[in-house]
């Protein structure tokens, strides 16, 4: 059956620089593509389409308030009943480890989100707010108090990566010092608080950022915690922050509201395990996420031939997501390197509930309605990814639609 679907057209109030707009229209769905636009419950929404747009860091909020131009560009990418993930958004300072990315862990921060979770909204969008701690990929440069940043355990982030600061860079990654208990604890509830400000801007809901080797995953990961206290040894014992946050944050907000982004097989910025120690473990992982936060909105996970960070591992890969999919209860999110046939096929076998896309989405503001057509995309420019300048539109806000 054909399905008809009406995209709303484009108005952001209150900024000054281009925008592009797209009309009011009518589109016919693909018969190939109907399982991508089957309706998914997650918590409490309905989403109408099963195409997630991911968290997608893209440095342009000055000082870490969110900036203007981020209502259009995340508007221009909204679609009625669909589900985008904000960008990683700090839950403290401490918690930073990039230059002019946006927080939500003050007053100023949140009343900056607000326009930009209501241009969403007047498209019919909803909206989850990633909460973000990248732990000891961070530099002196970004922390409160000019000190070391804070991790697990005193292991530092090889020379295989570079950091850049508000004064410069590429920096090696410095020695980051061990956290306290107690300062573990206050973290806790650093997450819960962000959780409360994210609901306060009217974002739908947050997801916790578990993944790519920032702070809850390298407390997760063999490689990169040699603690000896409850925190350390164990998969239990390293859970026990993952889980403790998942906890507070549902605590703070309900459990509907709040889903949780893993990457097992990644190794990016040195936070690995083995690939057979990544499925016992995160199959374990979900069990325990079913019982202890029963109710989760959904489990995001990243596809292991996004093994780096970005990077694609080319050819076969024998390991999948299916064991982690088998293993929740929960809607079931995956992210990396799909295209239009692999989303199509991963959603329609069961694989997963819905897809995230990333780099597409960037480039193709009306990314929905292209895959759902079958239109060709919009080629992305990775040098625009990340602005070198918080001001810089160029690769943000300025590719095409399917009319123009």
């Amino acid at each position: 059956m054909t399905v008809l679907r009406r995209e709303a057209s484009l108005k952001v109030v209150g900024f000054k620089g281009p925008q592009s707009a797209v009309p009011s229209q009518q589109y016919q769905v693909q018969q190939d593509a109907q399982p991508l636009f089957q309706p998914l419950q997650i918590g409490t929404l309905q989403l109408q389409h099963r195409i997630v747009m991911a968290p997608l860091t893209r440095n342009r909020a000055p000082s870490t308030i969110p900036a203007e131009a981020m209502a259009v560009y995340y508007s221009q990418r909204a679609t009625q009943g669909g589900l985008q993930i904000s960008e990683a958004t700090c839950i403290s300072q401490q918690g930073q480890g990039y230059p002019n990315v946006p927080g939500i862990h003050n007053a100023a921060q949140v009343e900056a989100w607000r326009p930009i979770v209501q241009a969403v909204h007047d498209k019919g969008g909803r909206f989850f707010c990633q909460l973000w701690h990248v732990g000891r990929a961070s530099h002196q440069d970004f922390q409160p108090d000019g000190g070391p940043p804070v991790g697990p355990s005193p292991i530092r982030v090889s020379d295989a990566f570079e950091i850049y600061t508000p004064k410069g860079g590429p920096f090696k990654y410095p020695m980051p010092r061990a956290l306290a208990v107690q300062e573990i604890k206050d973290i806790v509830q650093h997450y819960a608080a962000a959780a409360k400000n994210a609901i306060a801007a009217g974002f739908d809901g947050i997801e916790v950022h578990g993944a790519n080797g920032y702070l809850l995953d390298q407390f997760w990961k063999d490689s990169s915690n040699q603690r000896d206290d409850e925190y350390g040894g164990s998969d239990e014992n390293k859970a026990r922050l993952m889980i403790e946050v998942m906890e507070a944050v549902a605590g703070a907000i309900g459990a509907e509201r709040c889903g949780v982004r893993l990457s097992p097989y990644n190794s990016f910025l040195d936070a690995t395990d083995s690939v057979q120690r990544a499925i016992d473990k995160n199959v374990w992982l979900m069990q325990q996420l079913d019982a202890r936060v029963p109710g989760l909105a959904y489990i995001h996970m990243v596809e292991p031939r996004l093994a780096a960070g970005n990077a694609e591992i080319e050819g076969h890969i024998a390991h999948t997501l299916n064991p982690f999919r088998k293993a929740t209860s929960r809607p079931f999110l995956a992210a990396g390197g799909f295209k239009r046939d692999t989303a199509i096929a991963a959603v329609a076998s069961g694989e997963a509930d819905a897809v995230v896309f990333g780099r597409h989405f960037i480039s193709n503001p009306d990314l929905v309605r292209r895959l759902a057509v079958d239109a060709p995309l919009n080629k992305y420019d990775r040098s625009t990814f990340y602005a070198a300048q918080p001001g810089q539109m160029e690769g943000y806000i300025d590719y095409p639609f399917l009319e123009e």
